[in-house]
């Protein structure tokens, strides 16, 4: 079992220096061993960072509400003899899915008995562990994104939640006096990793300096550091494209393009998260911190937008889940309210909790 580690010092030994992007890819992907790969327990009070999921079932049922409102939009183009469908990309353990169906299954049973909830994992391991927490359900399936895309063209709603900042993202630097973007890359140093410059102006460098104005440019500080992800950008056109009649929804931590330039991220949005400690030393820890930056929206909505999504919601997470919730309080589902809900509901939307940076795009066809 080869680990992140060991193989990202043979990739650097073929090729003296490597994409961060690459160096992502491997620290957290890396087939058994990589953080994703080998951690289930990263979520929570006992892993690495808390998330909507793991502050309780709220979140879950929030966006049920929500989903069971678009399905009934779409239920006239559903195809004769077949169900609507939920697809969720990016399920981790399973949880948040779980949350889903109990909800459907309570407060909507017979729309509940008319969905297939379709989990798009790649991941053998993640995988195993979502099937055990989804045992009790039948009607779960599991389909890979770039092999069914034929089959998932029917109505429905595809979603993910902290799935587009897992990707890799490639990390520039500004180079105030040549006027030049150029690509940091991975090698190493005295046995350890270590920061390179990569030679020759890259594509997606070149698509950088072509995006951004002139004048901003000109007062850029020398060293200023700024992230793509040319990966979760295709990874949204395949989304897209599998859409036939339905919803495309993101929810994740980001900006708009413009937001992304700012005197207070000179360093960019990568960040390594490890037992709740947030660290700036990316290249620590290989497969034992999770790696991560924001989201550009803009691109993200552009990507959608270019292959004939239209977007209908780009929110902050408070607008979103409030907006559910006001509709939602006005049926049963006030019922069962109670204090420990009401926390829930706070650390979902407070600023100084998860309200903050989480954004929620949906785009629809």
């Amino acid at each position: 079992m080869k680990m992140p580690n060991e193989a990202i010092r043979e990739e650097i030994r073929a090729h003296g220096v490597i994409s961060f992007a690459r160096f992502m890819e491997l620290a957290l992907y890396c087939p058994e061993t990589g953080y994703y790969e080998s951690k289930k327990d990263t979520v929570g009070r006992g892993g690495d960072f808390i998330t909507s999921v793991s502050v309780g079932n709220l979140f879950g049922e929030l966006l049920a509400f929500q989903f069971a409102e678009w399905l009934g939009e779409l239920e006239q183009f559903k195809v004769p003899n077949e169900k609507l469908k939920i697809l969720e990309a990016g399920a981790h353990d399973g949880k948040l899915a779980r949350d889903i169906l109990n909800w459907f299954q309570y407060h909507r049973p017979k729309l509940f008995s008319e969905i297939e909830y379709v989990i798009l994992e790649p991941s053998a391991q993640r995988q195993a562990w979502q099937r055990e927490t989804l045992k009790n359900f039948t009607n779960v399936r599991w389909e890979n994104l770039q092999t069914t895309t034929c089959n998932l063209q029917l109505a429905g709603i595809l979603f993910s939640n902290e799935l587009l900042d897992a990707f890799p993202v490639h990390r520039f630097g500004w180079d105030a006096q040549d006027k030049a973007w150029f690509e940091w890359g991975v090698t190493t140093e005295n046995d350890q990793f270590a920061w390179r410059k990569m030679l020759g102006m890259t594509h997606e460098a070149s698509r950088i300096t072509h995006n951004f104005p002139a004048e901003l440019l000109a007062v850029l500080p020398d060293g200023y550091i700024i992230e793509t992800s040319p990966a979760a950008e295709n990874w949204w056109r395949e989304a897209a494209g599998i859409i036939k009649h339905g919803k495309l929804l993101a929810i994740d931590y980001g900006f708009t393009a413009a937001e992304m330039i700012s005197p207070a991220r000179v360093n960019g949005t990568l960040r390594a998260y490890h037992e709740h400690r947030v660290s700036d030393d990316l290249l620590a820890n290989v497969g034992e911190q999770d790696l991560t930056a924001h989201v550009n929206f803009s691109a993200i909505q552009s990507v959608g937008e270019a292959v004939g999504l239209r977007t209908e919601i780009y929110r902050t997470q408070p607008q979103f889940l409030t907006q559910i919730f006001a509709r939602a309080m006005q049926t049963n589902f006030a019922a069962d309210w109670n204090h420990q809900r009401t926390r829930q509901f706070q650390t979902l939307t407070h600023p100084e909790h998860l309200g903050r940076a989480f954004r929620v795009l949906v785009q629809g066809r």
